[in-house]
């Protein structure tokens, strides 16, 4: 269970990341980068950041380059959060792949429907 200090920095992280992470974006057209949930440890040293990225295509090669600046992030995030925070907690990234998994399951849904649908009219043509 997450205190209330936990919480209200997790959620001052994910609104300064995701303004990071809109100025970034923008420079690239086509590409979405939204911060699902961010959870604080209870010491308040690291925060696992969940990010959304859109097209998915792409998310692995993204994801890759977002490791690789994790400082310069952090140093961004420390930058605008200043006057809110004393430490900045440690950045670690983590793929939300949830919306993906939603779609693949409506995939088999409506694939399972068009398959009753099929075996219906195969039942009344005979």
């Amino acid at each position: 269970m997450d205190t209330t200090r936990q919480q209200k920095i997790s959620r001052l992280v994910q609104k300064e990341l995701s303004e990071i992470f809109r100025r970034e974006t923008a420079k690239t057209r086509g590409t979405l980068i939204t911060v699902s949930s961010v959870r604080v440890s209870p010491d308040l040293s690291v925060a696992n950041v969940r990010l959304s990225i859109f097209p998915s295509e792409n998310a692995q090669a993204i994801m890759d380059n977002i490791t690789q600046n994790e400082r310069g992030i952090r140093h961004q995030l420390a930058q605008q959060t200043r006057y809110q925070l004393r430490r900045c907690p440690e950045l670690k990234f983590h793929i939300d792949d949830s919306l993906d998994y939603i779609d693949h399951i409506d995939e088999l849904l409506n694939k399972d429907k068009k398959s009753e649908s099929a075996e219906n009219t195969e039942d009344t043509e005979n």
